[in-house]
């Protein structure tokens, strides 16, 4: 059991390492600009996200 339990720590390690070197690749070197229009146009930003909380936020305060 010890040595199953070694193998899928070695493979969650992998699998981390490979999901950060894929996240600097698409998006710190810009490799695909598409992914990044198409992010944008999907609503994935964080500027939208902010925007509509700060809108919640104020009609909270606002007592509405």
């Amino acid at each position: 059991m010890k040595t199953f339990e070694r193998i899928l720590v070695k493979l969650a390690i992998i699998q981390f390492a490979f999901l950060l070197i894929t996240q600097l690749f698409f998006h710190q070197l810009n490799v695909f600009p598409e992914l990044k229009t198409i992010t944008q146009y999907e609503g994935v930003v964080k500027e939208k996200n902010a925007e509509s909380v700060e809108t919640i936020w104020e009609l909270k305060k606002a007592g509405k």
